[in-house]
């Protein structure tokens, strides 16, 4: 295997930029009021306010790390500036997935087998108050809000603001699949009723939040569907926010068989299908639908996940079997309706455990089970973008052969800087990488193997986008 960049952690150890966790797992610290940052401006001198009030009301932070520990049902919080454990609290259900809310402030704990989806407060967040924009800080909260009306949370889909929480529903039991949407605020303000869809029937879907609309899965009847795995949908459906609910506005013309995967950039929403990929191209109200059809190095695979970035003008598209094996990593043009095999593909014997574009969507990151962390840039050439590999990272020193079972290598990328954050089960310990200078700054020692992590903080704020929706 080729490595452009292949980095030790003991050579680093000396420049490491971040100081070892301090405390056992069970140590909390508590602050019952928010620290805010000190307003020392006179907000009543009744002449306006016309100048600039710089970072006076901003907390510079690299956020918050939440990490699930793989021998315990516990969620731990640890501040990334100092690696001081803040918290860690005992969880609801054994059975757990780990992810963010769609502005980073809260953890999201989701149980599918139990029905259940739980918040827990990181205790790091931005308030728009109009002429400034205000940052908040206090000690990680377990909260009181709680989702166990639907039936399988499976697939959880962030976008500008909004969580869009895909529930499978059951078969077995009956209950039918369903969607609901929310946000920061409806966390913090406990919303007992939130807006979505529900179906007549169950279904393994997905559904992308995009301002007013939902564009969400169908399920036809199985003597109509052209998926082979008749629980697949094979159509999408444009729902409209109206008056408090979504309102189905639109069918996309164009079916996906055994429909699986979604994606969006600032202008096309995307999905994965047997034959290849559906583009969703917004116009104002109206999306209008295209295929792009699977090419030779996909074979007898179907392109079942797909990641995008607002700012990123392509896709990447991870085809697969079922269950896993073989994959191959492609690249999609929606502007050009076309998809190509990246060059760079993973090593013989290696596996991937996880993707990620960066924040800023200018690299994508693939974290092998060879304990490499892949990190690939996109050029232009003759008008076209292609994807390659700007360096490797060895994020472990340990012999991967030793990796407790059922555990893997994991990550999170920090959505206000240049960092990937990336768990080390075997030796039990957090790496930061430095994803510009493909280095290894910090390290993050734990007394626990991490089954999940996720990054929590104030997110940069990105430039405006000219959107229609």
């Amino acid at each position: 295997m080729t490595k452009l960049f292949k980095l030790k952690l003991i050579a680093l150890a000396i420049s490491s930029t971040l100081i070892t966790a301090c405390g056992d797992a069970e140590t909390n610290i508590v602050e019952k009021d928010p620290i805010e940052v000190p307003d020392d401006h006179d907000h009543g001198d009744g002449d306006g306010d016309d100048h600039d009030h710089g970072d006076e009301y901003t907390i510079d932070s690299l956020g918050r790390l939440v990490v699930l520990a793989g021998d315990s049902n516990t969620a731990s919080f640890f501040d990334l500036d100092d690696n001081a454990l803040l918290d860690t609290f005992t969880l609801t259900n054994d059975s757990n997935t780990l992810s963010s809310s769609p502005d980073f402030r809260y953890a999201v704990i989701t149980s599918r087998a139990q029905d259940y989806l739980g918040f827990i407060d990181g205790g790091l967040w931005r308030e728009d108050h109009g002429e400034h924009l205000h940052d908040y800080k206090q000690s990680p909260a377990a909260s009181s809000y709680e989702l166990t009306n639907g039936s399988r949370p499976t697939h959880l889909v962030k976008h500008d603001g909004k969580l869009a929480i895909f529930y499978d529903g059951d078969a077995t039991s009956g209950t039918v699949a369903s969607v609901e949407v929310l946000t920061d605020s409806d966390i913090t303000s406990a919303t007992a009723t939130l807006p979505g869809i529900t179906y007549d029937i169950n279904m393994h879907g997905v559904a992308e939040p995009r301002g007013e609309h939902l564009l969400s899965t169908i399920r036809r009847d199985d003597a109509d569907s052209t998926s082979v795995a008749k629980v697949l949908p094979d159509q999408v459906g444009v729902y409209h926010f109206h008056d408090g609910e979504y309102e189905l506005e639109q069918t996309l013309e164009l079916t996906c068989p055994d429909l699986h995967g979604a994606a969006q950039n600032h202008d096309y929403v995307i999905f994965g299908c047997s034959d290849g990929v559906l583009l969703a191209h917004q116009y104002d109200d109206e999306y209008e639908a295209e295929k792009i059809a699977n090419i030779d190095a996909v074979g007898d695979l179907r392109i079942g996940t797909i990641y995008g970035h607002e700012d990123s003008e392509t896709f990447i598209g991870v085809a697969s079997g079922h269950g896993g094996g073989p994959a191959v990593i492609l690249s999609i043009d929606p502007a050009s309706a076309e998809m190509e095999e990246l060059e760079w593909q993973l090593a013989d014997g290696a596996s991937a455990v996880s993707y990620s574009f960066s924040a800023n969507g200018e690299h994508f990151l693939v974290l092998d089970s060879l304990g490499f962390l892949n990190v690939l840039e996109a050029h232009e050439h003759d008008g076209h973008t292609h994807w390659e590999l700007a360096g490797q990272v060895d994020i472990t020193e340990e012999d991967v052969t030793t990796m407790p079972e059922g555990m893997k290598f994991s990550m999170t990328v920090a959505q206000n800087g240049q960092f990937a954050y990336v768990a080390d089960p075997i030796a039990q310990h957090v790496v930061q990488v430095h994803l510009e200078d493909l280095e290894i700054e910090g390290e993050l020692e734990l007394t626990f193997p991490p089954a999940a992590i996720t990054w929590l903080g104030i997110a940069e704020e990105e430039e405006d986008h000219d959107h229609d929706h």
